[in-house]
């Protein structure tokens, strides 16, 4: 999206973008390494699952990361996100540029999702999970912060870049077509798990 948004001229869109990313993206790969160091240091998200029973502040934490990641309203990423978004749909750029936008919104929220399913649906399948880590104060402790950070951070950044706000109209088929799209991977991911398991 900081790469989109540079190609579009939206320069200062691109560096907030930048900044509330780092924050929830920060949070994911914490959570992530606490995932990983829980469960004997194993990489491989095939022998995950289930780990919301011996991870719950993990697992409240690493979804927070995950759905502002995805753009979720009120969520860090929204506020950059949806601004990208929407401006792009309203200054037009063609039909051909909109769809790969929307295609990697889609794809973004198709990997989020497939981490999320792994990692806290279904079985647990690997060795002993060590849930002594969420008593750890030195891991969990910068997570919380994190996530309260991750949490605050959009509305606030927004306020001080942006003082003015920024009046966008747009037809009705394209404020629903990113939640369309979401929507339409989102169904896509969670039926190929069936398939697949």
């Amino acid at each position: 999206m900081m790469m989109f948004s540079i190609s579009l001229g939206l320069f200062e869109l691109a560096f907030f973008h930048l900044l509330t990313h780092a924050l929830f993206k920060a949070l994911l790969f914490l959570c992530a390494g606490i995932l990983i160091h829980g469960v004997g240091n194993t990489q491989d998200i095939r022998s995950f699952g289930g780990l919301s029973l011996n991870f719950p502040l993990v697992t409240v934490c690493m979804n927070l990361a995950n759905l502002s990641l995805c753009g979720v309203p009120f969520l860090a990423g929204f506020y950059s996100k949806d601004l990208i978004v929407e401006l792009a749909c309203q200054y037009s750029w063609g039909v051909f540029i909109l769809c790969m936008m929307f295609i990697c919104l889609s794809l973004t929220v198709l990997y989020s999702v497939r981490l999320t399913y792994l990692s806290f649906v279904g079985v647990y399948s690997g060795g002993p999970s060590i849930s002594v880590c969420e008593s750890d104060h030195s891991l969990i402790g910068p997570v919380v912060i994190l996530s309260f950070v991750s949490l605050i951070s959009g509305p606030i950044l927004s306020w001080l870049s942006f003082p003015t706000p920024v009046l966008i109209f747009l037809p009705v088929f394209l404020k629903w077509a990113a939640l369309l799209f979401v929507s339409i991977s989102l169904l896509a991911m969670l039926s190929l798990q069936r398939l697949v398991y």
